[in-house]
């Protein structure tokens, strides 16, 4: 097989996809899919074979190239209608599917792969746009499509995708040779052309014309209706500070079944809805493009009360609605599944609405929060526009149940690969623009955890994050550990960013080596300052976070075997890093009760890579112990008992071993990371 680059029909199909998927009008992340049919040679007998690319599950098409696309056979695709066994066992022919690949690799077929390959038209879009949905769930859809677009695009009543949801379009399409596309009722739009050129406008034509339809529909009314007097959106601070103060209750009652990681959006969209006197109508009616309610199940979780409710009062009514939530969605459950129906994967909501605040979104990690509360904007797009024109009127909650518990579905998911030791983790972690903080950032972003990036050089800090990747991964912080003031702020910032926080490093230090004489109270108090005051406010503020949320936690302090081993001229540095060490002790004892645990990493000196060392420390001990500043790093390997010099990249490993969970009972417990050190051993 020739390389799927060298054709153009691959490279047109790349394109238009991008440009498609681009713009969020056109369809939302991850959703839709699109083809292109042509001739390639065979490798095998070198005749000429007619091919189908087609954008592959779980694809995003502002993103896809060619690894992203499956390659079928078109003989054999089509060649499947003589075997198709009937709707009831259509989920049959995913499997065959895979005997009509051609060539090795390629991404997994999508169930809508037989839409693409039975419709007769060398190239075909499949979108999700709001505005096409919007038709698609108003009550008289399908007049709507006949006054919107004549017979240039035809309806199709809802069906579940699938291969007899192909076989329908692809008779709609020939027994209407002047259609360019079709609605699909409570589902997308469908469209095709002879190139890719004639496809893409026959899309864009679709979503423009209804876009321009629905705006032609609106009048002076609100179609959410008027707002409610007391749900207007808070001013921007307050509302961001509330937010803050009920997201980490939220995040912990959203984790009841399995840890989540959450999104707070204040989008002018959300205020708007959550404002109106429509909303929870309309919110509990639930989402309906598939697309949609996988990611943000049936429907969200909707807070009944203004904004000017007292937070406590807040609270306990989140906690009520909560527990109502999770037993109106075990029956659900029980009232559609089948004796083969997947086990209930979970009661908890992935969307919830707070009026005046905005919208809470969960799911296994910041992206797919992030995504999910995308989607529930684009549902509150649909309902806009189908209330626009009609009445907002979705699938019945028997298909979505089908949706939702699909075995297909299942499979999917059975397909994902193992979480990483800290999926859904976030953590803290302070003095991270440098040396061992910057090691421990990396490390905890790599084993999967979300991480503020703190330090007091903002430029550092952001630096670091950048590194580590997008803010679905990491985020700077700029943070004074001896502000109190800008503590709580870093930490509300970190909490609106994921939701909350579940791990903390205590890291950020300096190091002032003199001998007891030459130590001033200025030495002593600017040490004591960042290392023992502002590892203590560090915790006590993440302490509030963490037993707000009721999930347990990590609190790590980068202490140093100084804490326990008595160096020379050393007395300001080596007493801040045993009131450090003591810190550890008494919150571990303190905090228990909550599932929190409390460890301390007593390192030996770190010089490469090291923001202390390169300060001024390095030089000040290499004096102390008259050696040369660039041979301080074998000095100290040298007098350790594994004569091995300490890296940054040591003590991140600690702090991972500390927190992955395979020292789930450990608390109180200081890890040398010295190489040996024996005047250092914890006695």
């Amino acid at each position: 097989m020739s390389s799927l680059s060298s054709h153009p029909q691959v490279e047109a199909l790349i394109e238009r996809s991008n440009r498609l998927g681009a713009d969020p009008r056109n369809t939302n992340y991850a959703g839709g899919n699109t083809s292109a049919k042509g001739t390639d040679t065979d490798p095998v007998t070198g005749d000429p074979v007619e091919l189908m690319w087609v954008k592959g599950s779980g694809g995003d098409l502002g993103t896809l190239t060619e690894r992203g696309l499956a390659v079928l056979r078109l003989d054999r695709l089509r060649a499947l209608t003589g075997v198709y066994p009937g709707e009831e066992r259509e989920d049959e022919m995913v499997a065959a599917f895979d005997y009509c690949a051609h060539g090795k690799g390629g991404a997994a077929p999508s169930i809508d792969t037989a839409m693409h390959g039975l419709v007769d038209a060398a190239h075909v879009d499949h979108l999700h746009p709001d505005s096409g949905i919007a038709l698609a769930c108003a009550a008289d859809g399908e007049a709507l499509t006949a006054e919107c677009f004549g017979d240039r695009v035809v309806w199709v009543p809802w069906r579940r995708p699938g291969f007899q949801l192909g076989l329908d379009i692809a008779a709609i399409k020939a027994a209407n040779p002047q259609a360019i596309g079709v609605i699909l009722g409570g589902h997308g739009i469908t469209a095709w052309g002879e190139t890719s050129e004639e496809c893409e406008a026959h899309s864009l034509e679709i979503i423009r014309t209804a876009e321009e339809f629905i705006a032609a529909r609106a009048t002076d009314a609100h179609p959410f209706g008027e707002v409610v007097d007391g749900y207007a959106p808070l001013p921007e601070a307050e509302r961001r500070a509330r937010a803050a103060a009920l997201f980490p209750v939220l995040r912990g009652l959203a984790s009841t079944d399995r840890p989540q990681v959450g999104h707070y959006t204040d989008s002018d969209v959300v205020l708007d809805f959550v404002a109106r006197a429509e909303h929870p109508r309309l919110a509990a009616l639930g989402t309906s493009c598939p697309d949609h309610f996988l990611r943000t199940k049936v429907r969200p979780m909707v807070l009944d009360l203004p904004p000017s409710a007292p937070l406590e009062q807040t609270v306990e009514r989140l906690k009520e609605l909560h527990a109502a939530y999770r037993e109106d969605y075990r029956a659900y459950y029980e009232r559609h599944a089948a004796p083969d129906s997947p086990a209930m994967r979970g009661a908890d909501p992935a969307i919830v609405l707070v009026p005046g605040v905005g919208m809470f979104s969960f799911g296994k990690d910041a992206q797919t929060a992030r995504v999910a509360g995308e989607f529930y904007v684009n549902a509150i797009n649909v309902m806009r526009g189908a209330e626009t024109v009609s009445t907002y009127a979705p699938i019945d909650e028997s298909e979505k149940f089908r949706i939702e518990y699909w075995a297909l579905e299942e499979a999917k998911l059975q397909r994902m690969p193992k979480p990483k030791p800290l999926a859904t983790r976030v953590a803290f972690v302070t003095g991270a623009g440098s040396g061992i903080g910057r090691a421990i950032a990396l490390r905890l972003a790599a084993e999967g955890a979300c991480v503020a990036v703190a330090d007091r050089d903002a430029d550092a800090a952001a630096k670091v994050a950048a590194e580590i990747g997008p803010r679905d991964v990491a985020i700077p912080v700029a943070v004074d550990v001896t502000d109190e003031a800008q503590i709580a702020a870093a930490l509300r910032e970190t909490v609106l960013a994921y939701g909350g926080v579940d791990l903390v490093v205590n890291n950020a230090g300096l190091s002032i080596s003199k001998p007891l004489l030459e130590t001033t109270t200025a030495d002593w108090d600017v040490q004591h300052s960042v290392m023992a005051r502002g590892s203590f406010l560090v915790s006590r503020e993440a302490a509030r976070v963490m037993t707000e949320q009721g999930m347990g936690g990590d609190i790590v302090y980068i202490c140093s075997k100084n804490g326990v081993f008595a160096g020379p001229n050393n007395i300001a540095y080596g007493a801040a890093k045993a009131d450090q060490a003591h810190q550890v002790r008494l919150l571990a004892a303190e905090l228990g009760e909550h599932g929190i645990r409390v460890n301390g990493v007593n390192p030996d000196g770190v010089v490469r890579g090291s923001g202390i060392f390169a300060g001024g420390w390095g030089a000040q001990r290499a004096a102390v112990y008259g050696v040369p500043e660039e041979e301080l790093g074998a000095f100290y390997a040298k007098r350790t008992l594994l004569k091995r010099e300490v890296l940054p990249e040591h003590v991140a490993n600690a702090v991972f071993a500390l927190t992955a969970g395979e020292l789930s009972h450990t608390t109180g417990l200081h890890v040398p990371v010295d190489a040996g050190v024996a005047a250092a051993f914890l006695r």
